[in-house]
């Protein structure tokens, strides 16, 4: 007797499913979108099976749409994720999120002599490899692994 058990996560009434994201990078997401201290319904997913991916990572929060900006931050996290709206039990949107080119005041500049951390300026970096990914300060041109960067929201 093989049998398959499955798990079953009740749906989302309405609000934002991030899927597909690179397995064990789900805590990070949440941190970027500061779900610490949850106002709504959150269920975080981790390492589950995929046949695409072998492992992900999901995201379902209720009640809430994401901004641009946290959709751009996402990506550099996990650039295969897709994003799906749900209304009213039903998914009105679904798509796989991007790289941006530009993201502009949610990264901290690791570079400690860089005049984003020395004066009050708002950071600017460039996307300037994909895979792994990598951005590049504006202002101080050095490049990072993105896991090398910090957010800040």
């Amino acid at each position: 007797m093989n049998e398959k058990k499955q798990l079953r996560v009740d749906p989302i009434k309405n609000g934002t499913v991030i899927d597909h994201i690179t397995a064990g990078k789900a805590l990070q997401v949440a941190e970027i979108l500061n779900l610490k201290q949850p106002e709504n319904l959150i269920m975080i997913g981790i390492n589950l099976s995929s046949n695409k991916m072998g492992k992900k990572d999901i995201i379902k929060i209720e009640n809430r749409k994401l901004s641009k900006d946290e959709v751009n931050s996402i990506a550099l996290i996990s650039p295969n994720a897709t994003l799906t709206i749900i209304d009213d039990f039903k998914v009105t949107s679904k798509q796989k999120i991007t790289l941006p080119e530009k993201i502009n005041k949610h990264l901290i500049c690791p570079n400690p002599n860089c005049v984003t951390n020395i004066e009050s300026v708002t950071t600017k970096f460039s996307v300037s490899n994909h895979d792994p990914v990598e951005v590049r300060c504006e202002y101080c041109e050095k490049t990072y692994r993105i896991e090398n960067v910090k957010f800040h929201f």
